[in-house]
């Protein structure tokens, strides 16, 4: 085998080009994808994200907003960008691990197309019951649910949501039978909670917490590992009778697989700045969502267990959306 031996201005020149572009970033606007319509929780996010990078690195952010099949195209638009990380992305648990198992074929792979830099917030569910329900608590629920098998059902918004996805995974974890019924939105599942057509709905806390406070529903426990601070007082699922139960819905900044380890590294030490500052976490709690970051490392991590955690809990459910 014959080594190719480059002679060393050739590299030297090389490496200074890198670490000049790297130097130069960025050179122009910073485009911020939204795989979603202007108005839901990623384009909130988003916002607050490109406020950030706007102050910190002076140039504009806009915020571009490619809604459709579920987050789908918009994503796919990022993961084809040009990687010099002047396009991110803000991506969930939903378009980067749950799509992956609904979906038979995607256009891009999730792990390799796409280059995590941070964590922004995490969104615990909440696990409400109708008030003519006998049961005040997590243990109470179960235990009626294996004295009634098939006779108790849970609500979602429709087949291989997260909130279907949680109710199988309750009913899997608790070693129950529970039924599902899909609705066409939130707003009709919570209506039925209310009347007592259903028994139980795992749902993101901002879109049930005033009827929780109106006590028009229970809540029983929140779905993170940690008590939430929204309602300190809410126990979790896991410290309820089912170690480890989580159930939340992290958003996250990423790039296109390629962008320069530097750039990511500048893109990560800016987002992660957010995390201190209490008006980003105010405005986060407003929605129910608390402020997390992470290295790349870490959410690469965590998308990598969820793909393994919500692939078996499509396969288990039956959900398939093609």
């Amino acid at each position: 085998m014959r080594l190719r031996v480059f002679p060393a201005c050739i590299l030297l020149t090389s490496a200074a080009a890198c670490v000049s572009a790297a130097d130069a970033f960025p050179s122009r606007p910073l485009r911020l994808i939204v795989p979603f319509p202007p108005g839901g929780g990623t384009d909130i996010m988003a916002r607050m994200v490109g406020q950030r990078l706007n102050d910190a690195f002076g140039v504009q952010v806009v915020v571009d907003n490619r809604g459709g099949a579920a987050g789908i195209i918009g994503t796919d638009l990022a993961a084809k960008a040009t990687p010099d990380g002047h396009t991110l992305m803000i991506g969930s648990v939903s378009t980067i691990c749950i799509n992956a198992s609904l979906h038979k074929k995607l256009p891009f792979d999730t792990e390799k197309d796409l280059a995590p830099i941070s964590l922004v917030a995490l969104t615990p569910s909440m696990l409400v019951v109708g008030n003519t329900l006998a049961a005040k608590s997590v243990k109470e629920l179960i235990a009626l649910a294996r004295a009634k098998p098939g006779q108790l059902h849970y609500a979602s918004p429709g087949s291989g949501s997260s909130a279907h996805l949680g109710g199988e995974l309750f009913r899997q974890a608790a070693g129950i039978d529970i039924q599902h019924v899909p609705y066409k939105g939130t707003g009709p599942a919570v209506t039925d909670l209310v009347s007592g057509q259903v028994a139980m709905f795992i749902t993101n806390m901002p879109s049930v917490l005033p009827m929780v406070k109106a006590n028009r529903v229970r809540a029983l426990a929140v779905t993170s590992l940690q008590r939430s601070s929204l309602m300190p007082e809410l126990p979790t699922v896991a410290e309820s009778g089912i170690p480890g139960f989580e159930v939340i819905v992290w958003y996250g900044v990423f790039v296109p697989s390629g962008t320069s380890r530097t750039i990511i590294v500048r893109l990560n030490q800016e987002i992660r700045k957010m995390s201190g500052m209490q008006d980003v976490k105010d405005r986060l709690a407003l929605q129910g969502a608390e402020v997390m970051s992470s290295t790349p490392e870490e959410l690469a991590k965590r998308i990598r267990d969820d793909l393994l955690k919500w692939g078996k809990i499509v396969r288990a459910s039956g959900a398939r959306v093609d």
